[in-house]
């Protein structure tokens, strides 16, 4: 095979039509288009009537959902498309960390994407070490993001709160 071939074949992931349309990770046609951050192709799915909130099975993304990929790629017009659409924004991935969609953003250091899941209501223990609902801080960091952006958000609902309760009182 030529030499500059050999270096342009990529492996290819094929959906098994068996196995209900997953490929090799047990991913559907939305968690590929969720992850790549295709939104005219989620949306096309979703209006198909494919689960928004459907669960990967493959054996090293036992629970994954589409939510959980977009975030981790911090793909935020696709997330808030499967928000709108009742994508669980705290679905919890099967074994031992238990990672939400939050968790992933964290994870790969999308703060834009953390900010996002934040505002619109994703769970944080009161505890970033809480590791019943955190995975623990070595294999996450970046959840500090997280709770920096639930502070700021507090912070900030708060003071329009006083605001609001000070200029009704006038």
């Amino acid at each position: 095979m030529p030499q500059e071939q050999e270096g342009s074949i990529r492996r290819r992931r094929h959906l098994d039509r068996s196995a209900g349309d997953t490929d090799d990770r047990g991913w559907t046609p939305l968690h590929i288009c969720a992850r790549k951050g295709d939104l005219k192709e989620v949306k096309r799915l979703l209006k198909e009537g494919m689960d928004v909130n459907v669960a990967a099975r493959g054996p090293k993304s036992h629970g994954v959902t589409p939510l959980h990929l977009a975030a981790k790629g911090g793909h935020l017009k696709v997330m808030d498309e499967l928000l709108d659409q009742g994508a669980d924004i705290d679905a919890r991935t099967k074994g031992a960390c238990g990672w939400t969609p939050l968790h992933n953003a964290a994870k790969e250091r999308k703060k834009k994407a953390i900010r996002f899941l934040v505002e619109n209501g994703a769970f944080l223990p009161d505890d970033i070490n809480d590791t019943r609902f955190n995975p623990p801080l070595h294999y996450c960091p970046s959840l500090e993001w997280a709770y920096e952006e639930m502070r700021r958000l507090q912070q900030d609902n708060s003071t329009s709160s006083e605001i609001t309760s000070s200029s009704s009182e006038n």
